[in-house]
């Protein structure tokens, strides 16, 4: 008997990603066969995927890059990229498609819905980005990360929460060493967009902390290729101790060893920091669509594990300020921690693959998903 046989289509950013190699990660191992469908942007994330999972490249566009030309061609790029894909599918028929947005998750998508298949998008956001907008009342099921989703009329979602890879949820619940007079680390994460105010913000911040704070302290920061060396070197012309690098391929490991995270507030970042349960100052990027981010923030800031600092409100002074309330109050910073694993889903993906089998109409024993 073949194996039950799943698409993942999914964009180019972690925000997409994660989420979908946490599901890959659950559905190889309940005996699934799964591919995953993305663009040349999201293949720079496979790496983590088990090396079971089928990588394949599609045809897809965006009218967010390139010139005129490049626009006038989209439709018949994404049109191509849909028929390509319903070839395959005919040929090699999925049980089920998931799409996790952006627009490498249109042709699979699409042709899903031209060939009738089951499929489902799982959106991370409290809004809907443009490609799941588009799929919401053309798919089958609709999981929702963060919740409340807002959604068209009509559409009911599945809160289930943003799964976390193995990595991530390994380290669930890992024990926090609140600040105090022995080495502290800060992990600094901007995600794959608007990381430049980060960069230019965060080293003066933490530079003007207390000599007696920053004795103590190291940094993990991950800039962009054209910021990284301007952030170095300002790290060490102030003598503090900082790994800077373009993406950190154990964020699991260095957000276990913080004492404060300072982050944008990306559904995977901040689905991250509840589960393995860290004190974080949020700073949601605000040319996010629908301004996402600070509804994705909202569940953390207002169980009092982390502080949102609006970037029309984001200085040197003000950051600083809020990292100093964190590294010099140990209990409540602690409290911050405890209250971080209060909003935690670590089995979210375990969640979202009871959704995938049942679609499927698959009905297997594994424990049970989230009630519809």
């Amino acid at each position: 008997m073949s194996k039950p046989y799943l698409v993942i289509a999914a964009g180019g950013t972690g925000g997409h990603m994660f989420p979908a190699q946490a599901l890959a990660e659950v559905m190889l191992r309940r005996g699934w066969r799964v591919k995953l469908s993305t663009d040349a942007r999201g293949a720079r994330y496979t790496g983590g995927f088990p090396h079971s999972t089928e990588i394949e490249q599609v045809s897809s566009a965006t009218f967010a890059r390139g010139g005129l030309l490049a626009k006038a061609l989209v439709p018949l790029r994404v049109l191509g990229g849909v028929l390509s894909m319903s070839g395959r599918m005919l040929r090699d028929k999925p049980d089920v498609v998931v799409g996790f947005g952006g627009y490498p998750s249109i042709p699979a998508l699409g042709a899903a819905w031209l060939l009738r298949r089951p499929r489902m998008i799982h959106e991370q956001n409290g809004v809907l980005g443009r490609v799941n907008a588009l799929f919401a009342k053309r798919v089958d099921r609709v999981a929702c990360g963060t919740w409340p989703t807002t959604l068209p009329d009509g559409v009911d979602g599945v809160h289930v929460g943003n799964p976390v890879r193995l990595a991530v949820k390994d380290r669930a619940g890992a024990a926090y060493i609140p600040p105090g007079d022995y080495p502290m680390s800060i992990l600094v994460i901007g995600g794959s967009q608007g990381a430049r105010i980060l960069s230019d913000v965060v080293p003066p911040a933490i530079a003007s902390l207390p000599l007696e704070t920053l004795q103590h302290l190291r940094v993990s920061h991950q800039a962009r290729d054209e910021d990284g060396e301007r952030v170095a070197t300002f790290y060490a012309e102030h003598g503090i101790n900082a790994d800077v690098q373009p993406f950190f391929n154990d964020v699991p490991n260095r957000m276990t060893e913080a004492q404060l995270v300072i982050s944008r507030s990306g559904a995977s970042s901040v689905a991250d920091i509840s589960v393995i349960g860290r004190p974080s100052i949020l700073i949601p990027y605000a040319a996010a669509t629908a301004d996402h981010q600070t509804a994705n923030a909202r569940g953390l800031v207002e169980a009092g594990a982390a502080i949102r600092i609006p970037e029309s409100k984001l200085t040197v002074d003000s950051l600083a300020e809020q990292i100093a309330a964190v590294l010099q109050n140990p209990d409540a910073a602690l409290q911050m921690s405890q209250a971080a694993l209060s909003q935690a889903r670590p089995d979210a993906a375990q969640d979202l693959a009871a959704l995938v089998e049942r679609l499927a109409g698959h009905n297997q024993d594994h424990p049970e998903g989230p009630q519809e």
